[in-house]
């Protein structure tokens, strides 16, 4: 008779390991590819952030213009001081005979102290200066020095007034508030405040003349200038002149490039940066052999190797120096090159030679640069929105966040298949194991009816002796 037997426990463990390893099999390669798309958006990742760091260096290159270019400076600060915009003209301009602008100053006589009531009554100051008057009317609980201070100084229509204590006294001290001829002004009162009367043209005057209103007067390179302020804002254009002292001093206004150097520095660093974060994503390197012959090391490959769109950018960021040129003058003529590797260098003092020598075009080659790689960067990483000359542009999406928008949607793809895929595993293994449960059953209960019909049959168990 045939016997009947069941699969051991470790046997049935065995086989549903070897269903259940090839049913994970596809999990595991989904899952392998997950590591290698996330590979890809951790890539894009760096070299996003790259592009946007040259993109901001880039933004201190969008308007030239308005980067200071001219370097100004004076013989002697104790008499001038002067400050240039990136237009001024360049050029020595001699100052000689400077006489400072001045305001109009007059004081009283020694009265007592700024507390101290004044005697005559209430009364009003009139200020004429300019053809125009303004009046001031003091009452009796202000007639003091510190009261028709404080008056005057309240009304504030170009006159100030100050209260100055000596041993022997105080006085009234009132100082226009401007400088100028055209700042001098006149002084009547009524009451006590008649002693505070000032008129040069007038026989009765209470207040002493300390100094008189007066333009400032200097001769610039021949040619005599006046101005009502020592601040000459028009005499040089693009100049700022501030007069200080009497006597000559020299402006000098000269092309400095170190602005605008230091601009174009930036952005070459962080183009290098860009171009070097680049060729690692995409970089292959060879396995490595020992001297005898056996291998050290095993390749290693750039997550982006052989990316177009990567590769692309890489060669773009690279050719927009390389092949610069603007007025006559190119990017290695101002310092800017690419070596064979990539590799963005910028020479300071290259630059400020070629711009001494061809100021305009230099600041031409930079306006180039900038546009071509803000093109590139604005294709790499979008743009926002904006408006100039009342013209709006909508934002944009650069294609390295189409690209990461897309390995996004393809690994989520596959995180919902692995789950599917799982839960169809875990449903055809518990068959599997159900089935094995009900084999086992059958099997145990054939081999105890074996058993029985056996007894029955004479063939039992007992052993014959040879």
């Amino acid at each position: 008779m045939t016997s009947v037997s069941a699969l051991g426990s470790s046997q049935i463990s065995s086989e549903i390991a070897t269903v259940e390893a090839r049913l994970q099999a596809p999990v595991t390669s989904l899952k392998t590819q997950i590591t290698s798309e996330q590979a890809d958006i951790s890539a894009w990742g760096a070299i996003s952030g790259a592009m946007s760091s040259l993109s901001q260096a880039l933004s201190n290159i969008k308007n030239v213009s308005a980067i200071n270019s001219r370097n100004v400076s004076t013989s002697d600060n104790t008499k001038a001081t002067a400050t240039a915009s990136n237009s001024a003209a360049t050029g020595t301009y001699n100052l000689t005979s400077i006489s400072l602008a001045k305001t109009q100053e007059i004081y009283s006589n020694l009265l007592g102290s700024g507390a101290a009531t004044l005697s005559g009554g209430a009364g009003n100051l009139v200020f004429t200066s300019g053809g125009k008057s303004e009046t001031i009317s003091i009452g009796s609980g202000s007639l003091t020095l510190n009261g028709v201070a404080a008056a005057i100084n309240k009304a504030g229509d170009g006159v100030v007034a100050s209260v100055i204590g000596t041993s022997a006294g105080a006085r009234l001290v009132m100082t226009s508030s401007a400088t100028g001829s055209a700042a001098a002004f006149t002084v009547s009162g009524t009451g006590a405040l008649t002693q505070f009367d000032y008129n040069p043209s007038s026989a009765h005057t209470g207040e002493i003349l300390a100094q008189t209103a007066a333009n400032a007067s200097v001769t610039l390179n021949g040619i005599p200038i006046t101005s009502a302020t020592n601040t000459l804002g028009s005499a040089i254009a693009g100049v700022t002149i501030a007069l200080a002292g009497s006597g000559n001093a020299v402006v000098s206004v000269s092309s400095s490039p170190t602005n605008l150097s230091s601009s174009v520095e930036a952005v070459a660093t962080s183009l290098n940066a860009a171009i070097s974060t680049i060729a690692k994503e995409t970089k292959y390197v060879p396995a490595s052999t020992s001297s005898s012959g056996s291998s050290s090391s095993t390749a290693q490959a750039g997550p982006l190797l052989g990316n177009f769109s990567a590769t692309s950018l890489k060669n773009e960021l690279a050719t927009s120096v390389s092949e610069l040129v603007a007025s006559g003058v190119s990017a290695g003529a101002v310092g800017l090159s690419v070596d064979s590797a990539g590799t963005v260098s910028f020479n300071v003092t290259s630059f400020a030679n070629e711009y001494s020598q061809h100021p305009t075009a230099v600041q031409n080659l930079v306006s180039d640069l900038y546009t071509k790689l803000n093109g590139i960067t604005e294709g790499a990483i979008g743009a926002a929105s904006g408006s100039a000359n009342g013209v709006h542009t909508a934002a944009t999406t650069g294609f390295i966040s189409a690209a990461t928008t897309s390995l996004n949607g393809l690994v989520s793809s596959i995180d919902s298949q692995i789950t599917q895929i799982e839960k169809q595993n875990a449903a055809q293994l518990k068959i599997l194991e159900q089935q094995y449960t009900t084999a086992e059953s059958t099997a145990y209960n054939a081999s105890i009816t074996q058993t029985y019909l056996g007894i029955f049959l004479g063939s039992g168990s007992s052993s014959k002796s040879s």
